[in-house]
């Protein structure tokens, strides 16, 4: 589908008149709301304060007891890349804080399924049951698993950012700033930033008891680097706290002050530390953990952020890529049956307002990677499905939206209009998932396309490419890359600058599988290397295009200049 190209508006602001900023990225800025100095202030003394985060003082009550009562405390992590550095936060910080029996576990997503269910809490009693459970990134709509636990004799810490349901766990005490009522500033935090606070809460409160009277307080901004990466990497929006949250994190990152494990990944990711974007953790950090948690065991991704030792971190970090390596070519597989779908769906007609895609062969660890995939090109809600296991009748579904479409509520209206046809579900706005039956496959898809059919509005479903404007003479040069580089984090909600611009193609070739090197003449005569990963469909774009485009510094060689990242280019 060939997407609108919009113009993002630039209100005034006073920005435009800091003769410290660069220009170009004034007008960045003022594009994205940001109309004081104090809206770019990201030092860490911004931070929110934890105090209006409900649940908190319960929390530490819990913590504080288990702590001092030597008691064993068990993690529960999830197998994504917000649940994994989560999880690596709550291990570190406890022990930090003073805790000596902590543990981590995370589910497996063909074992036990999401978060804390039945199925894990049995496993864990198995082993011995401890005596204080403490989930991150999940809890919040595990009810049946947090009452199994509970019988169990465990008490129960769910820390969550996901949006609660109607009945909320009977746990001993909840943290999630998406509670309803709750104070907290910032409803953005991710998984990982929920137990950050937690800790920061937890320390005050052995502070006020006098832990630290005769020794140092632990500095918790050592782990930072591991908020900064799970924040990005689950995509929850970039508000000025979690801009400030990120912004610190990678300062620890380029100071060379990274835990042995992210260190390792950057290692393997041919990333520079000193340099790291947050584009770098969500596009190449955060895949590598998160691929453990998709086609394996994400305990490897949770051990490789907790190591201190170097030699077993690189070891870690290298399996993590090697699994990456094999969830790109599943999910190319995947993506391929996936468009091929769609390809027909556009024969018979148009297409509907929500796609439902399913093949049995399909990995449930790659949905969501496919859902997104095909969404960015039809440009409408893609749930895609996956049997939960082996000879299971379970499928499962990993849905992603537009703007504009909440998903989670579709489907929650779906579930009182067809009571029994979803067995579980949750998410946000733009991302979900559930699960049902197989046979109930077809029925989902029939009443979930009627459902969309009066709820979404065809507007939204319109493709549309947003670009900060077109830059004119010699503004596309180093300077003005190194000002969008060093003006981020961008991400979320905060989006990357890209501008767009006619040149015309003095060459293209194909570089790697499927990237296209150009070099590109601008109306100033002025020629310009480009690249466009991922871009070669069996084409190559020659004479006059329209380009939407990153300026970015490359340094190839030691040389160091401009250059057009690609990511959009049609005929003029």
């Amino acid at each position: 589908m060939k997407p609108t190209l919009r113009r993002r508006d630039v209100p005034e602001s006073m920005l435009q008149a800091d003769a410290s900023l660069h220009p170009v990225l004034a007008r960045v800025y003022a594009a994205r709301g940001v109309t004081s100095r104090e809206q770019l202030d990201l030092r860490l003394s911004r931070m929110l304060t934890p105090a209006a985060l409900g649940g908190l003082e319960a929390a530490c009550t819990l913590l504080r007891d288990a702590i001092t009562n030597d008691a064993r405390i068990l993690v529960v992590g999830d197998f994504d890349c917000d649940g994994a550095t989560g999880a690596a936060v709550a291990y570190r910080g406890l022990r930090m804080l003073g805790a000596r029996r902590v543990a981590v576990r995370v589910p497996n997503r063909a074992i036990h399924g999401y978060g804390l269910t039945p199925a894990l809490v049995a496993d864990i009693v198995a082993d011995g049951a401890p005596d204080l459970l403490l989930t991150v990134d999940s809890g919040i709509a595990c009810v049946p698993g947090v009452h199994a636990a509970k019988l169990a004799g465990c008490r129960v810490l769910v820390t969550d950012h996901h949006l609660p349901p109607e009945a909320l766990p009977e746990a001993d005490a909840i943290v999630n700033p998406n509670l309803r009522g709750d104070g907290f500033p910032s409803k953005a935090l991710a998984g990982v930033g929920v137990m950050f606070y937690l800790l920061l809460a937890l320390r005050a409160t052995l502070r006020a008891n006098g832990a630290y009277e005769a020794r140092a307080e632990p500095d918790l901004s050592r782990l930072l680097d591991l908020v900064a990466l799970g924040t990005v990497a689950d995509l929850v929006p970039l508000d000025h706290n979690n801009r400030v949250l990120v912004a610190a994190g990678l300062k620890r990152i380029r100071a060379g002050l990274a835990n042995a494990g992210i260190a390792a990944l950057i290692e393997v990711s041919k990333r520079r530390m000193h340099e790291l974007s947050a584009t770098d953790l969500g596009f190449s950090i955060g895949p590598r953990v998160n691929a453990a948690g998709r086609l394996e065991d994400m305990q490897i991704g949770v051990e490789c952020l907790c190591c201190d030792d170097s030699v077993a971190a690189r070891e870690l970090a290298a399996r993590l890529d090697a699994i990456n390596a094999e969830r790109r070519g599943v999910q190319q597989d995947m993506v391929d049956q996936a468009e091929a779908a769609v390809a027909k769906l556009h024969l018979d007609g148009d297409l509907p307002p929500v796609l439902c895609l399913h093949e049995s062969d399909w990995h449930a660890g790659v949905i969501g990677l496919v859902a997104s995939k095909i969404k960015e090109r039809a440009h409408r809600p893609v749930f895609a499905f996956a049997p939960a296991g082996e000879g299971s009748n379970e499928l499962k579904a990993s849905a992603r939206s537009v703007p504009g479409v909440h998903l989670r509520d579709l489907i929650a209206e779906l579930d009182m209009r067809e009571p029994g046809l979803i067995q579980r579900f949750g998410g946000h706005a733009m991302a979900a998932g559930l699960s049902l039956d197989v046979a109930d496959f077809n029925r989902f898809r029939t009443a979930m396309s009627a459902l969309a059919a009066e709820r979404v509005d065809p507007a939204m479903l319109a493709a549309e490419l947003w670009s900060d404007g077109e830059l004119f003479g010699d503004e596309i040069d180093l300077a003005l890359a190194e000002a969008l580089r060093d003006g981020g984090p961008w991400g979320q909600a905060f989006p990357e600058p890209q501008f767009d611009g006619c040149f015309d193609i003095v060459s293209a070739r194909v570089v790697g599988e499927r990237h296209v090197a150009m070099k590109l003449k601008d109306r100033s005569q002025r020629t310009l290397d480009a690249i466009a990963f991922g871009a070669y469909d069996g084409r190559l774009p020659s004479g006059r295009v329209l380009a939407v485009f990153q300026p970015i510094v490359d340094d190839w060689r030691g040389e160091r200049r401009v250059k057009l990242l690609v990511r959009h280019v049609e005929p003029t």
